[in-house]
């Protein structure tokens, strides 16, 4: 029997995986993520660093077909494109990802290279819509296999992984066979990058931004590379100097292929509820939960402790950011803002907000420490305990909230998420891409599709 290696099986898988073998429940969770993507990706485009992003993106890449979304009377080559619609995804912290966490993010890393690919080529919706369901499905699986462990080497994870799922997704739609493929993959692990040093540093934040974009754009480049010819090892995510050895601190290879074809990765995506760093969602959404509950304001609180995961500790407490984006990635931060202002508005979430001197001090009512003991728990799991200046003491431990797979947003609250997300554009084609995505595998072609701006 000839050996394969994990890539050249999961390669296989894809590249035979069909459209009606896939669940509706699956597809409509595919079609979901996109719909948002979508809309967070246009929300994205508003920002300087997005803009400076798009000046490169357009100084190199005009002249193709594809759309950059947001963005009026602008077509660019697929690889800039996924480029600057990667980036715009994740500009704002607002994009999809995995729960369980493992460091992917499918909607700003599978989308962008995707729509670029489809766009470029006049694929079909049916074309897009298995590319990005087949390609989380590898990513999701890496991203377990890593065990999430690559964050606490310092690397940011989904600039790692981002590209594998990039590759797959544009390599798809290119009609790539299984060992071009593999190759693609092979060719990608080198191609993954990103660290996390802007958490620590004084600017430079916006750089975190930029992962996911590049992660899209690499990907496109590794397709197009197998595309013609140019290989790349077959053992890059389990083998010797592989991904899972040289990227992680922890990792199980067998994750890479457990449940291939029976347990759905996709199900297991995540929207998020509010433009923060996912960390804090559980604890903002206690918070929102015990606050209507309870009826009580910030000023009311004596003290808020938390127990949290020690990734929080070591990676998410920041209590004097510099600006909005390290603010972003802080759970202290975050959840005091949440204890002033409406944390479901992103229009919140500017720079002034950073010297608020409520929030300032509601941030140093907040004292944490991770949990002690070794019960089994979501990485997302935390504990907020108020105690209250009339005496009352409450409590709540959650790791979900709304848009969390066992929480999904319904389909009001997506089209509500999404328009508050495109009341901006000018134009009145964000309804027709709304509804072209919820029937995407009825598209005859992408290019059927109207600028998104």
């Amino acid at each position: 029997m000839v050996y394969q290696s994990k890539s050249e099986i999961l390669c296989d898988f894809v590249h035979s995986l069909q459209l009606r073998d896939i669940p509706d429940e699956v597809i409509q969770v595919a079609k979901y993520c996109m719909i948002d993507t979508l809309g967070v990706s246009a929300y994205g485009s508003k920002f300087p660093w997005s803009k400076t992003i798009l000046k490169y993106a357009t100084a190199y890449g005009t002249g193709g077909n594809s759309q950059v979304i947001g963005i009026p009377n602008l077509k660019l080559h697929a690889p800039q494109a996924a480029l600057i619609n990667g980036a715009f995804a994740h500009a704002f912290e607002q994009d999809s990802l995995r729960k369980p966490g493992a460091g992917v993010h499918p909607g700003a890393t599978l989308l962008p290279p995707a729509l670029a690919m489809a766009q470029e080529l006049h694929s079909n919706g049916a074309t897009l819509l298995k590319s990005f369901i087949a390609a989380c499905e590898i990513m999701f699986r890496i991203g377990a296999a890593s065990k999430h462990s690559s964050e606490k080497l310092g690397f940011h994870a989904p600039g790692l992984t981002g590209v594998f799922g990039a590759s797959i997704a544009s390599g798809l739609i290119l009609g790539l066979n299984p060992s071009q493929l593999s190759n693609a993959l092979g060719i990608a692990g080198s191609f993954s990058s990103g660290l996390l040093a802007f958490t620590k540093s004084n600017r430079g934040a916006e750089v975190k931004r930029l992962h996911l974009g590049k992660a899209c754009e690499s990907g496109i480049q590794a397709s197009k590379l197998a595309f013609e010819g140019f290989e790349g090892p077959e053992t890059i995510l389990e083998g010797k100097f592989g991904f899972l050895q040289t990227f992680c601190s922890e990792s199980d290879p067998d994750l890479l292929t457990k449940g291939l074809g029976s347990e759905w990765e996709t199900l297991k995506i995540c929207l998020k509820t509010y433009p923060c760093h996912i960390t804090a969602h559980p604890l903002i959404y206690s918070l929102s939960q015990m606050m209507n509950k309870f009826s009580f304001k910030s000023e009311d609180i004596s003290t808020c402790h938390l127990t949290v995961p020690e990734k929080i500790m070591s990676h998410h407490d920041i209590r004097e950011p510099k600006d909005i984006k390290q603010a972003q990635y802080s759970v202290p931060f975050c959840l005091a803002i949440a204890m002033e202002y409406d944390a479901l508005n992103p229009n919140i979430f500017v720079d002034a907000i950073v010297n608020d001197k409520r929030v300032k001090e509601n941030c140093r009512k907040i004292t944490m420490h991770s949990y002690d003991d070794q019960v089994k728990r979501s990485s997302w799991t935390s504990n907020i305990k108020i105690t209250l200046k009339d005496g009352r003491t409450i409590s709540n431990e959650s790791d979900y909230f709304v848009g969390s797979p066992e929480n999904p947003v319904s389909l009001n609250q997506l089209k509500d998420r999404f328009n508050n997300h495109t009341q901006h554009c000018k134009n009145d084609n964000t309804e027709l891409w709304f509804q072209a995505f919820l029937g995407i595998e009825n598209l005859s072609s992408l290019n059927q599709l109207p600028e998104f701006a």
